[in-house]
């Protein structure tokens, strides 16, 4: 596999470990919104942008409890994930033109291929047909070209 140079990665690789807690519990208790790229607040659970996507406009809906099991929420909390979850692929279609959309969960730890295992979260990844192109097929190679602030400023005006 070739490997593409990607420093704006490094502020991830490299992140703050142990000490720092929570990133993502850190995220929303810091109420710095727009720099944390959290696009809207909701009674169990939250929206923001993942920092890190596989595709403009990757979303994550985020429980505030800080919880690993799905099973282990309260069932308000699960529920409002999954409304929320919904409502998600509803704007990426409308204001991104999604022509699909993955959604994921990793549970499990490091074997679900989870990044942040001790804080469960739903991935919301918006595709299209032309979001890979032939990098993939001649040098294992994805690009992403992601502004992330424009995508937050679109998505944030809709209507969650």
């Amino acid at each position: 596999m070739k490997h593409l140079y990607a420093p704006w990665r490094s502020a991830y690789t490299a992140g703050k470990k142990k000490d720092a807690g929570c990133v993502l519990c850190n995220k929303h208790t810091e109420q710095l919104d727009q720099k944390n790229f959290i696009i809207k607040r909701y009674e169990h659970c939250y929206v923001m942008l993942n920092l890190f996507p596989y595709n403009a406009g990757h979303l994550l809906v985020i429980p505030y409890e800080h919880c690993d099991a799905l099973e282990a929420l309260p069932a308000p909390t699960r529920q409002e994930i999954m409304e929320v979850t919904a409502k998600s692929t509803a704007i990426l279609k409308q204001t991104l033109h999604a022509e699909g959309i993955n959604i994921g969960i990793n549970l499990g730890g490091p074997a679900a291929g989870g990044s942040i295992p001790e804080h469960l979260h739903v991935h919301t990844l918006p595709r299209w047909a032309s979001d890979t192109n032939f990098l993939v097929t001649l040098a294992e190679t994805k690009q992403i070209s992601v502004d992330l602030p424009g995508v937050y400023k679109k998505l944030i005006a809709a209507d969650w």
